[in-house]
């Protein structure tokens, strides 16, 4: 088996034999607009098929791991959002990581960028410890919920136009579902700033006319219903970007701080 099937006992896993798959953008859509509660719609998220690339990636990974995981059982499925269920902050990521999210079954979890997000989201009080390892590890998010905008690792890290599409349901859902509470977006890297922005106007916020261009610290006020929300761009705590120092801590400190003030 290249992938934990649902309802096996892995932590946190909401999905059950009997949670209904996604066999294609059709499918996503409609099992996405139905979900009747955000634990169905993450267990749904959880075990969606549609893109035939990107599952057949996601388990070859969770088959032949990387050695340094040769011993550990890989998730293997889509990464659904995790974080509070009522957050006041969103932060919005490309996808998992391939022996990261693949592997841990939890977004931001197990790689290098997580290790860089989580120590952030501790030092500003956003997160109850400055590690997030694997599922059950005891870390909690506090007013605050993660989520990607490709739910499956892609090759190269490069989901195709298609298999963004083909998500941006799974994602439209679940900003309408939480929007009640939210007041802050965060978008990690340029991608996730894209992406967003249509996944945005399908869950019903007000948009400004034209998309302003990311840029790390950009702040973009938004709507939902009567609530200001607002929507900031942060670059990605990616390896490449924090071995440059084109990403420091101070940075990723200034911006969830920031988005906690305006949470308030």
């Amino acid at each position: 088996m290249s992938f934990v099937p649902p309802g096996t006992g892995w932590p946190d896993d909401s999905a059950t034999a009997d949670t209904p798959v996604a066999h294609d953008a059709a499918d996503v859509r409609r099992l996405a607009t139905t979900s009747p509660t955000l634990a169905e719609l993450t267990a749904r998220v959880s075990v969606c098929r549609a893109c035939a690339r990107l599952v057949e990636w996601r388990e070859e990974t969770a088959r032949v791991k990387r050695w340094a995981f040769a011993d550990e059982t890989y998730w293997g499925r889509p990464v659904a959002g995790w974080g509070d269920d009522h957050p006041r902050i969103l932060i919005v990521g490309l996808a998992p990581a391939a022996h990261g999210g693949n592997r841990t079954g939890r977004i931001f979890t197990g790689d290098r960028s997580g290790d860089w997000l989580f120590a952030s989201l501790h030092r500003c009080g956003l997160a109850v410890q400055e590690t997030s390892e694997h599922a059950g590890d005891g870390q909690k998010l506090i007013g605050t919920r993660m989520l990607a905008s490709v739910r499956c690792a892609p090759p190269a890290n490069k989901p195709t136009p298609d298999e963004r599409n083909t998500c941006l349901p799974w994602m439209a859902r679940e900003l309408a579902t939480v929007a009640p509470s939210v007041r802050v977006i965060v978008a990690l890297g340029g991608f996730a700033w894209q992406a967003m922005w249509p996944a945005l106007k399908e869950a019903g916020y007000g948009l400004p006319p034209s998309r302003p261009r990311f840029g790390h610290g950009v702040e973009v006020e938004a709507t939902h219903g009567e609530a200001a929300v607002t929507l900031i761009g942060c670059y990605h705590p990616s390896q490449q970007n924090t071995f440059t120092g084109r990403v420091t801590a101070r940075m990723l400190d200034d911006i969830f701080t920031r988005a906690a003030a305006l949470a308030l």
